[in-house]
C-alpha cells in the first residue's frame, strides 16, 4: 500500500526523556529533506543514534492523521507537526496494527516494538489535556533492520507475512 511520509525530523538531544523533575531540555527538533536509516542503531544524527545495543526505540512514527486531529480537538491551530518529537510523520498507515510486526517503508526494513507513549510533557509542549488525548495514539516505535535512506513523498509500505511477534518481543 502507498503510504505519504510528510515529514521528517531528527534532534541532537533530548529535552523531555531523561529530565523528569527537571526543566525541558532546548534541544531542537531539525526537519530534515532525507536522513540515513543504520540497522540496528538508529538515524544518524538524532539523539537515539547508537543508543544502547538493540534499543526499541531507534526511530519513532506518528500518524499525520493523528496530529490533524489534534489540532483540531484541542483547539491548537498552529501546533507545528515536530512538537511531539517523533522522526517520522506519517500519512495512510494505521501504526498500531504494525506493533510486533516487521515491515518496510520505501524498501527500508523495520520491525515495530511497541507504542510511543504519549507522557506528562505533553501538557507542557502541545496543551492541556495532551497527554490523556494521545494515550493509544502516541506515535509507533521501532527498530531499523535494514540500512537505506528514507525520504519524504509517497512510498511503499508492505507488512510481512510473518505472524506478529510474541508480546514480550514487542515490548
Amino acid at each position: 500500500m502507498q503510504v505519504h511520509i510528510r515529514q521528517i525530523y531528527v534532534s541532537p538531544g533530548h529535552n523531555y526523556f531523561g529530565h523528569h523533575g527537571q526543566p525541558a531540555g532546548e534541544n531542537p527538533i531539525v526537519p530534515v529533506d532525507q536522513v540515513t536509516c543504520r540497522a540496528g542503531r538508529g538515524l544518524e544524527g538524532d539523539r537515539f543514534f547508537d543508543y544502547k545495543p538493540d534499543y526499541k526505540g531507534q526511530v519513532t512514527f506518528f500518524a499525520w492523521e493523528v496530529y490533524e486531529a489534534i489540532k483540531r480537538e484541542l483547539a491548537v491551530p498552529n501546533l507545528a507537526p515536530g512538537t511531539f518529537r517523533r522522526n517520522v510523520l506519517l500519512e495512510g498507515a494505521d501504526l498500531d496494527a504494525l506493533i510486533g510486526r516487521r515491515f518496510q517503508i520505501g524498501g527500508i526494513g523495520f520491525e515495530g516494538s511497541g507504542e510511543a507513549k504519549p507522557c506528562y510533557w505533553m501538557e507542557q509542549a502541545v496543551a492541556p489535556g495532551a497527554e490523556a488525548w494521545l494515550r493509544g495514539k502516541g506515535g509507533l516505535r521501532a527498530k531499523i533492520l535494514t540500512d537505506g535512506i528514507l525520504v519524504p513523498g509517497v512510498a511503499e509500505l508492505t507488512v510481512s507475512g510473518e505472524p506478529p511477534l510474541s508480546p514480550a518481543a514487542a515490548r
